[in-house]
């Protein structure tokens, strides 16, 4: 029987295993417990990890602290991607332990775009305009 998708989002179970499993993640490449040069000399944030609907694939969003290096920071995660695995399984209790994919996380340039988006002339126009009276009693 096939489950129904709800048009809401994930599931509660599946947020606070992405929780789990972020927080394993972010310890792990802290504490320098994966033996990587690239890794090591790098400091990597974790802002999200979304898992499926059947908690068997987590997907982990990351960034090198300032953006620099990304693509040999998500090469060598990838490289040891075995290895993060044995590490959440034995930090998060789940029957099976997920499958980890490594994706570049690009919530901070979509802040960017919203930045610049802000500072344009046509919005900032907007800004410095007077608001038209809008009280009904004054007519």
């Amino acid at each position: 029987m096939a489950q129904r998708q709800t048009p809401t989002g994930p599931s509660q179970r599946q947020q606070r295993v992405a929780e789990l499993i972020r927080h394993a993640i972010a310890e792990v490449l802290q504490r320098g417990d994966i033996q990587d040069a690239v890794l090591n000399a790098h400091v990597i944030t974790v802002p999200e990890v979304r898992m499926s609907p059947d908690l068997k694939l987590a997907t982990a969003y990351v960034m090198p602290l300032g953006g620099l290096n990304e693509a040999p920071v998500i090469a060598a995660l990838e490289r040891n991607k075995k290895a993060l695995r044995q590490e959440v399984a034995r930090r998060v209790n789940l029957k099976f332990a997920p499958d980890l994919r490594f994706l570049r996380d690009e919530t901070f340039d979509e802040a960017d775009r919203i930045d610049a988006l802000l500072r344009t002339d046509k919005v900032r126009r907007d800004l410095e305009s007077p608001a038209p009276d809008t009280d009904p009693d004054a007519a």
